[in-house]
């Protein structure tokens, strides 16, 4: 999920998301993404195979704002642990 220039979130799929985000930001990814200039990245999942993977995007579409935001909140603090070796 990214979060774009304006706050707005967008939600795709990629088999590499490093190269996906490059790519968005380098004007070359989505339509709306694009338009909205730069976008960061602030929730991912891995998952075992393309069809999960799409079902999944769907999902988290059908979320609200605010659903959206305790999720990202959720994995950003998931980070941070991470990055201070508490998980």
């Amino acid at each position: 999920m990214l979060e774009c220039a304006d706050g707005s979130l967008y939600t795709g799929w990629t088999k590499d998301i490093v190269k996906r985000l490059a790519q968005h930001n380098a004007g070359k990814g989505s339509k709306y993404v694009r338009s909205r200039l730069p976008a960061r990245l602030v929730y991912t999942e891995s998952l075992g195979s393309k069809s999960e993977a799409m079902r999944r995007e769907c999902t988290l579409k059908k979320l609200t704002r605010t659903e959206k935001i305790a999720l990202i909140d959720e994995w950003e603090a998931r980070q941070a642990d991470k990055q201070r070796g508490l998980s």
